[in-house]
């Protein structure tokens, strides 16, 4: 992020402060006491006055890496010098710091405490156009601001951090405030010490009008009727704004609104998306996915379904439904389509969906090179594509039809309790006419065999009629798995890539299944385990993402993207508190939204 970017986020974030009270009833990023932790307008002129000079933080003595000086690296430097061999200049890597500081033959790129000796800075600052970085065909020069900030932060030792998303979350303890008596919770001390350090107060408290259709709005996403307004402002105890929560987290509502979020981040869709739009059978998954979040199933369960409910101990009816998840995209139906271009197209799809949703990265740009702003290998994106290689998506490029509701093999038909019992009295009806033919071959006349005969085939024909108008679903069912390599450049025609097995990305781990293939289910168990596996990141992204749900935005504002061009979060502390509370209250959604 460029520092003229940050500068018009900031600028943006001020202009939505200044005009909250004309927006009182709808703006997101005021809620509960109405708080707003940037820049204010005030000091908004000198933010301008200083765009492509000094930034705010090279004026100041806390520089940190992750913060001002990531960055910079990211956007300017990683993609010549980043993780990305093939594209790498000059052998020099930028992204780690052993590469960065290391000696090239009597000079190095960073020298701590010595930027007069860097490298570094010698390129970015210099008036060679020839030996100028970056160089001015990629049109991303350095500010002045910037330049200094790269030079105080080699003076000051050039201290290093790994990248914070990839950092497991840490406790932090309560931050002490002037103020003590303002915060209602920990999370208001949080945001009051950001508050009273940047010199601000926080905005007067909304009153209970707004209140409530906020809450409304934002837990089951529709206003509240007047006679709830009415009850709301009546009500004098102190427990009655809780209480609102509390009725507002239970209702039906709350999971239809949660789910709409839900849904739109796995790209459900009840049409099939590639040359038609035919209608799919899929709406059993939308259903349980409200109903899973209606009884507050935990959320590492509420994974462990949609990606193997499958491969459970015993898998229940729900659970099999769950695994729709991996069947929610896009698809052809049109013929003459090549069944490994399409399946090499369904595979990449699952690894960019679940790595956006899950993990908050964009595992997807390495699908033909190397990622080149996170540590993310070609290798770590077709190991993570194995994992889905045991889902049957090649049926209905086999024996598929061009109609709609198209069938998308397998499926499981989910009759009503009427249905079940006519289906089984039909069974019981069928299996009594059949019996009776049998029984009277040779004995009866012809016009008693035909009219049995006559009745078997009618009902028969009653049975197969009722089963067409069964309620379908697809869902997922392993079959053995396919052959995964690595592809060069994505191309589906090269056969010429190594094999790869299921594989967690290299640099975040491995997982230990004893020798055996790695399931579905493992991952699953991977990205949920806060001990051994990725629970931690993943707590952190579901934190970020449902405090975006509430307040419009995120601490952290690139929801899919906590990787090098993602944006740092505001609050990190403040993020790692929510993740860990998440953890600890056993995956609980409506513990962490209330």
């Amino acid at each position: 992020m460029s520092y003229v970017q940050a500068t018009l986020i900031a600028v943006r974030r001020a202009l939505v402060r200044e005009d909250r009270s004309q927006r009182s009833a709808s703006a997101k990023s005021t809620r509960r006491h109405g708080f707003f932790p940037w820049t204010s307008v005030s000091a908004l002129c000198v933010v301008l006055t200083t765009v492509g000079a000094t930034p705010i933080a090279a004026a100041t003595d806390s520089i940190e890496f992750n913060r001002d000086i990531r960055p910079i690296l990211s956007d300017r430097c990683f993609a010549c010098h980043g993780p990305d061999p093939a594209s790498r200049k000059a052998e020099l890597r930028l992204d780690t710091e052993a590469a960065a500081k290391a000696d090239r033959g009597g000079y190095a790129a960073i020298v701590p405490g010595k930027s007069s000796e860097s490298e570094l800075i010698r390129r970015v600052a210099t008036d060679d156009a020839d030996e100028r970085m970056p160089p001015a065909e990629h049109g991303k020069p350095l500010t002045k601001g910037e330049i200094e900030l790269l030079t105080k932060w080699i003076d000051q030792g050039a201290r290093w951090e790994l990248a914070w998303t990839y950092i497991p979350p840490k406790p932090h303890d309560t931050p002490a405030v002037k103020d003590a008596a303002w915060p209602l919770n920990w999370i208001d001390a949080f945001i009051l010490h950001r508050l009273e350090a940047e010199g601000l107060r926080p905005s007067p408290k909304a009153d209970k009008t707004t209140l409530i259709r906020r809450l409304c709005i934002d837990l089951v996403g529709l206003p509240p009727t007047p006679e709830e307004v009415e009850g709301f402002l009546t009500d004098k105890s102190p427990e009655a704004y809780e209480r609102l929560v509390d009725r507002l987290l239970a209702s039906p509502h709350c999971g239809e609104r949660l789910a709409m979020y839900w849904l739109d981040l796995v790209r459900y869709a009840d049409t099939v998306g590639y040359h038609g739009d035919q209608e799919q059978h899929i709406q059993a998954y939308r259903d349980w996915v409200i109903s899973a979040l209606n009884a507050n199933m935990p959320f590492d369960q509420f994974t462990r379904e949609q990606l193997a409910g499958d491969l459970l101990e015993k898998p229940t009816q729900a659970q099999r439904v769950a695994t729709g998840y991996n069947r929610v995209l896009q698809t052809s139906h049109e013929g003459g389509v090549q069944p490994k271009e399409y399946l090499a197209i369904y595979a990449a799809d699952h690894v960019r969906n679940l790595s956006a949703v899950w993990m908050g990265a964009t595992l997807g740009c390495a699908q033909c090179h190397d990622h080149k702003y996170d540590p993310y290998t070609t290798r770590d994106f077709y190991s993570m594509s194995a994992f889905f290689a045991d889902v049957d998506e090649a049926k209905h490029l086999t024996h598929g039809f061009d109609i709609s509701p198209t069938i998308r093999e397998p499926e499981m038909e989910l009759p009503t309790a009427e249905q079940s019992a006519e289906a089984d009295a039909l069974g019981r009806e069928i299996q009594r006419l059949k019996d009776q033919l049998q029984a009277g071959t040779g004995q009866k006349n012809n016009s008693d065999k035909g009219t049995l005969a006559g009745e078997l085939k009618a009902r028969e024909a009653k049975l197969e009629e009722l089963h067409k108008n069964v309620r379908k679903t697809m869902i997922t069912v392993a079959i053995e798995p396919r052959v995964t390599r690595v592809l060069a450049r994505g191309n589906w025609q090269d056969e010429s890539g190594e094999v790869v097995a299921p594989a967690v990305p290299e640099f975040l781990g491995k997982l230990d299944t004893a020798g055996r293939r790695a399931t579905r289910l493992d991952l699953a168990n991977w990205l949920t385990d806060a001990k051994h596996g990725a629970g931690g990141l993943t707590a952190r992204v579901m934190a970020n993402r449902f405090w975006y749900l509430l307040f419009g935005r995120g601490l952290a504002a690139s929801l899919d993207d906590l990787g090098g061009q993602g944006f740092p979060p505001d609050h990190p502390e403040l993020l790692d508190r929510l993740a860990l509370e998440f953890i600890d209250s056993g995956w609980d959604v409506k513990h962490l939204l209330k």
